[in-house]
């Protein structure tokens, strides 16, 4: 039997086995380069005083702390290999103008791990970004709708609504297009895959996915505190 009916076994196995060795290679680095960095002494002294620890601590938790930077910049790229592979979508890559594309259903994404990946400038940025690619008709996206996907959104509740991001030139807001969208990530789950619960299937299986690829097994304890922060991050 299938982990999910919205996208292939062998497609899921590779995106997750991806994110893993990016894992692995953030860990390793990490450590590789923590003795060639600049060490910020004053930092360090306060953190350990401060949080009452000991130097091996503080550096395990330094070390795992620059990994973990480095590992949240391929989440997004999870996700965005994830609903590529979904049937009538196309991951365009990193690097491309934009980042998924439904020529079928003409709808066009930009995919973010986190509502705060982008700044205020950023977000105004890629508004226009958005706006050159569907509203010019010389444009091969012309009169598509166009996506700014947050998957882990600023609040716990669904939302599919114009993008109009602050624009700090003008001062003003920048203009409401219903084809200009901004959506949570379950909420572009569902609107991909037409599955009402694909975000919160796929979180449930991923365990199984990685146990498949690693053998590694998160305990009974650990994956129901996990479960709570799908719950916090999406709502129930």
């Amino acid at each position: 039997m299938a982990y999910l009916d919205w996208i292939s076994d062998k497609a899921l196995i590779s995106c997750v086995d991806h994110l893993l060795n990016k894992a692995k290679a953030a860990s390793s680095d990490s450590i590789k380069k923590f003795n060639k960095n600049v060490i910020d002494p004053f930092s360090a002294l306060f953190q350990i005083t401060g949080f009452d620890i000991d130097h091996n601590t503080w550096k395990q938790s330094e070390v795992a702390r620059q990994a973990q930077k480095t590992l949240q910049n391929h989440i997004g790229d999870f996700h965005q290999n994830v609903l590529g592979s979904v049937e009538g979508w196309e991951n365009k890559g990193v690097g491309s103008v934009i980042d998924l594309v439904n020529t079928e259903r003409r709808i066009i994404a930009e995919v973010k791990n986190k509502y705060n990946t982008l700044s205020g400038g950023q977000l105004a940025n890629l508004y226009k970004s958005l706006d050159g690619l569907i509203s010019p008709k010389s444009s091969i996206y012309h009169g598509y709708t166009a996506y700014y996907v947050a998957i882990i959104p600023k609040k716990s509740e669904r939302n599919d609504k114009p993008f109009t991001p602050s624009n700090r030139e003008k001062g003003t807001r920048e203009t409401a297009n219903e084809k200009i969208r901004q959506i949570d990530g379950a909420s572009f789950y569902t609107l991909v895959t037409g599955n009402e619960t694909a975000l919160s299937d796929l979180f449930e299986v991923l365990p199984m996915v990685i146990h498949k690829i690693s053998n590694k097994e998160i305990n009974k304890a650990d994956s129901a505190i996990l479960t709570d922060y799908f719950k916090d991050a999406f709502g129930k």
